[in-house]
């Protein structure tokens, strides 16, 4: 059936995302920097920041069992309520527990609902539009979360430096409560599907049904997971953990001002975000997904005038400025990237199984991210005063993955 994009179900979905995105942006923003300035630590940062990602590893499969098996709608309202609930509590908590524990475990708890969060937006886009607008919509979803990632940084950035944590935090609980009102009245197409018996055995049998998909029938969404998860090892959790730590602890900038700019770091990988999802929309047309790998090899060819940087300057503001372009760029090729082979996916895959591979591929693309966030909080802190080191290494490790993924995805779309 012919559907046009922004249907009033769809442009409620993506209203919601930009509520509910930009909530979770700014408080992701504002926990792990409060926690950084308190302790000055980038070991520590690293490792909580890991420990967050394990939860979302554990339960984007659950997730994505779940998105195809109950309405997508109740799911998104329900996991933004908790939401909601779990950073009020955390408000009511931050000055009677450890704030160290308290904070592990609120980032444990965030980073584990949008695991089960995402499947659930993603695989209701091809019940909501029509084949030939899949490029589009996640384009759209692309964009307009690069966009709350924008302005959630740099508006956190302001906020945090000026008054402190709380008032960040009351500003998320408004934004989920009200994306979740907004979604109560999304109407997403469901069909129930068989039952093979209890919890365990469905759990067991839709992952192995998705597992098999992605390995023998899409073997090229196989190689595009694993391209992701050494990516994300080795590239990814550098920015993570090197961004922070680099400009609030180790470039020679004020205090006030460090962390200022670090909300306008986080604010440019987001604008790259958004430029990326605007050009995979505004060329969805010529991008041919057998040279999908030139983008990862660009991203990885970005990395070395940061660590040029920091051996060529001393001035703060000078290495500042040239991460935050390379992250710009970086960030905005990694996007079409993820925009065409999320596509690429959704065309491919039976509508019944949609939820449940998106929700694998995820999983396995986040499983190198707490294992990179720890690598790097360590590697900061060791090669104290030679930081460039660790961003070179980066880059070649992350060139050389990019350059056999590329190779491979010509070669496999080529014999297509």
């Amino acid at each position: 059936m012919n559907q046009k994009l922004f249907s009033k179900d769809f442009t409620l979905v993506v209203t919601g995302q930009i509520i509910s995105l930009f909530g979770n942006a700014a408080v992701r923003f504002a926990l792990p920097l409060y926690l950084l300035n308190q302790t000055g630590s980038s070991a520590l940062y690293g490792a909580v920041t890991a420990c967050a990602f394990i939860p979302a590893i554990l339960l984007s499969p659950i997730g994505g069992i779940v998105a195809d098996r109950v309405n997508k709608r109740n799911i998104m309202v329900i996991l933004d309520f908790c939401t909601a609930g779990l950073i009020l509590i955390f408000c009511i908590l931050m000055n009677a527990v450890s704030l160290i524990l308290l904070l592990t475990v609120t980032m444990m708890i965030l980073y584990g609902i949008a695991g089960a969060y995402q499947p659930a937006v993603q695989s209701s886009i091809p019940a909501l539009v029509s084949r030939d607008n899949f490029m589009a919509a996640n384009s759209v979803i692309n964009t307009i979360s690069s966009f709350s990632a924008l302005i959630g940084p740099v508006f956190g950035g302001i906020l945090y430096s000026v008054y402190g944590l709380k008032p960040i935090l009351f500003v998320c609980i408004a934004c989920f409560a009200l994306s979740a009102i907004m979604e109560i009245f999304i109407k997403i197409p469901f069909e129930k599907q068989a039952d093979y018996g209890g919890v365990v055995k469905i759990v067991k049998t839709d992952f192995a049904q998705s597992v098999r998909f992605i390995r023998k029938d899409k073997p090229a969404v196989g190689k595009a997971v694993l391209t992701i998860c050494g990516i994300n090892l080795f590239l990814s959790a550098m920015i993570i953990v090197g961004m922070p730590y680099l400009i609030t602890e180790v470039l020679d900038l004020k205090a006030d001002l460090a962390n200022r700019l670090y909300g306008f770091t986080q604010g440019a990988l987001a604008a790259g975000g958004l430029a990326g999802g605007i050009c995979a929309g505004v060329f969805s047309k010529k991008l041919n997904i057998e040279r999908a790998g030139n983008l990862i090899v660009i991203c990885a060819l970005w990395v070395f005038p940061m660590g040029a940087s920091l051996i060529l300057f001393s001035s703060g503001i000078i290495n500042y400025i040239v991460m935050t372009v390379c992250c710009f760029v970086i960030m905005l090729f990694s996007t079409v990237f993820t925009v065409q082979m999320m596509s690429f996916v959704q065309s491919e895959t039976p509508r019944n199984m949609v939820g449940k591979v998106i929700a694998v591929i995820i999983t396995v693309a986040m499983c190198a991210q707490p294992l990179g966030n720890a690598l790097y909080g360590v590697l900061f802190e060791i090669c104290n005063g030679f930081e460039f080191a660790v961003i070179l290494f980066a880059g070649v490790i992350s060139l050389i993955i990019s350059l056999k993924a590329a190779k491979v995805f010509s070669k496999y779309f080529n014999e297509k």
